[in-house]
């Protein structure tokens, strides 16, 4: 079991904190998210000490967990944030972010929300084309302002992950390529309603290795040193996020692996001045949280045994989408029950429709389980197929809960639907 210390196993029950998980499931049903205060502080902390005495600005990256609570919980504890829409944007200042502590990624920003990030006064634009600078500084110019921005270099590396999330290759749409970047940034240096504050990457996502780190920072510093001959004194370095967790026998490295041999060489390279950005999702919340489901049926066939249970592909996506891994274990395994090998499916009308495959496990019908890393890229990529509402959210610390989002009715989801009234 790779559960997380605050998903102990007690008496033979699996609890969040101090709660027996079975209490959540009954009082707020299932499927059920559940997430660990504890477990969110203790992934904070090791980046705070891995940054202690530094400029650094850790930006949680809030598309792997949007949930506002989740967010207040960050910011009390003196996060940035790294959004990439204006629905993020919206999120964290409702969650009492700080707009000076806000860094705007994503490929495709809209004049709408490019005007509400300057009108609340983020920190930075990650520009990922020639085509969003341009708009960028048309934008700022027609309002009176002057944009912060930094270009999201494409420095080519292989962040060897999953191919669907590996951001840093040139023929993935993010970014612009770094050969090109210091044409770019003399553009920007030109224009009178942008101001260049500093030099952003992002090479992926479920990084295990700190080797393609270090070589996409050798390429920015090198880039750095470029433009600093021409002129161009950059105030930060925002190296991303990206580092893994663990799902089932990945041994990712702490924030500190990481972050001393980046420290060491802005030393090395006499740019220690610059602040360090890091824009860590998955790193932080991945571990924090479990989808409770309960077994429906057990269904066996003469090709395999299937679980079916009242999750589906719409509350996890990241089974069918990359074939992920998420470790199942029973809540309360009953004694002398016999361990066979089941399917883990939902109830959704998809052959994809699947949680976990070829798992050995002792079920019986109406059993609870736990799908254990479900803090990150779980609800947040949810959604309603086959009029499913999503399920509910829990934040537990110690031994309370609060539910901080309600599970969706079935009239809410057809509630903003229209009938054409025809004559």
């Amino acid at each position: 079991m790779t559960a997380d210390l605050q998903f102990p196993l007690r008496d033979g029950i699996l609890h969040a904190e101090d709660i027996p998980l079975p209490e959540l499931a009954d009082r707020y049903g299932t499927p059920l998210y559940v997430y660990s205060r504890a477990a969110l502080h203790a992934a904070w902390r090791r980046y705070e000490q891995a940054i202690a005495g530094r400029d650094a600005l850790i930006c949680y990256g809030v598309k792997a967990n949007s949930n506002l609570a989740v967010l207040h919980e960050f910011q009390r504890l003196g996060a940035g944030f790294d959004i990439v829409s204006g629905g993020e944007l919206e999120r964290i200042l409702a969650a009492g972010a700080s707009p000076d502590r806000v860094v705007f990624s994503g490929v495709g920003k809209q004049g709408w929300e490019i005007r509400k990030a300057l009108a609340a006064g983020i920190k930075c634009f990650n520009v990922e084309s020639a085509a969003e600078l341009e708009r960028l500084a048309d934008i700022a110019q027609e309002l009176g302002v002057r944009a912060p921005v930094s270009l999201r270099v494409n420095p080519d590396v292989d962040a060897r992950t999953h191919p669907y999330i590996s951001t840093g290759l040139k023929e993935n749409k993010f970014g612009v390529d770094i050969r090109r970047a210091p044409e770019l940034y003399r553009q920007a240096l030109q224009h009178p309603g942008l101001e260049i504050v500093g030099v952003d990457c992002h090479i992926g996502s479920q990084i295990t290795q700190i080797a393609p780190y270090l070589d996409a920072l050798d390429k920015l510093l090198d880039l750095i040193d470029a433009l600093a001959t021409d002129g161009i004194a950059l105030r930060h370095l925002d190296l991303g996020g990206g580092l893994g967790i663990r799902y089932t026998d990945e041994t990712p490295p702490d924030p500190a692996e990481l972050l001393e041999p980046v420290f060491a060489a802005l030393t090395a390279r006499g740019l220690d001045h610059l602040q360090l950005i890091l824009e860590p999702g998955r790193s932080l919340v991945g571990n924090a949280g479990v989808l409770l489901t309960r077994v429906e049926y057990l269904k066996r066939t003469e090709a395999r045994n299937f679980a079916i249970v009242d999750a589906a592909m719409n509350d996890l996506m990241r089974p069918a989408l990359y074939e992920a891994w998420h470790e199942v274990v029973p809540v309360a395994p009953r004694a002398g029950t016999p361990v066979e090998t089941y399917d883990v499916v939902g109830p959704i009308c998809e052959s994809g429709d699947w949680l976990a495959r070829g798992r050995a496990l002792p079920l019986e019908q109406g059993d609870l389980l736990a799908i254990l890393s479900a803090g990150a890229y779980a609800f947040s990529m949810a959604s309603q197929y086959n009029t499913r509402p999503r399920a509910a959210e829990v934040l537990v610390d110690g031994q309370d809960s609060w539910l901080v989002r309600p599970r969706e009715t079935i009239q809410e989801l057809y509630a903003q639907e229209r009938i054409p009234h025809r004559p």
